[in-house]
């Protein structure tokens, strides 16, 4: 699936949920909620520097950083008793770390309905994660300005 706008990471998220049947993905997206990678300790006495997600039934909390080369820096904390939320945090904190602002910013706003899990969460979970993807870009745009 060619999309000139999603980078490598995401891409290969998005065909590796869409390579397995519908039933297996959401365990693959279990999987991803144990990948989550620890938050960083310098925002944890910090919490003014981070933006709580509202999208999230769950208390997510993100924090995008910009670079002076334009690498794009993203980390998130969501608790381990929201899984599924845990697991979309984690595909984004992969997805975008790495990335040029440039990169992050063009990601599609509707890449939560493209990784095939439309049919094995609710419609709530997948607005979550697309909150934390914008919440993400404004956060870039910020940064930068």
């Amino acid at each position: 699936m060619a999309d000139t706008a999603l980078p490598t990471a995401l891409a290969e998220i998005r065909d590796e949920f869409l390579e397995i049947d519908e039933p297996d993905r959401l365990q693959l997206l279990l999987e991803f909620a144990n990948e989550l990678p620890a938050f960083p300790d310098r925002y944890a006495d910090h919490p003014e520097l981070t933006e709580r997600v509202s999208e999230c039934q769950s208390p997510v909390y993100i924090v995008l950083e910009v670079d002076e080369e334009g690498a794009v820096a993203m980390h998130a904390t969501a608790p381990p008793a929201a899984p599924t939320t845990r697991g979309f945090a984690s595909i984004l904190v992969q997805g975008i770390t790495g990335l040029s602002a440039e990169q992050a910013l063009a990601i599609p706003d509707d890449f939560p309905q493209t990784i095939g899990l439309t049919r094995a969460v609710s419609p709530l979970r997948i607005s979550g994660m697309t909150g934390m993807l914008l919440r993400a870009k404004r956060q870039i745009r910020a940064r930068l300005a």
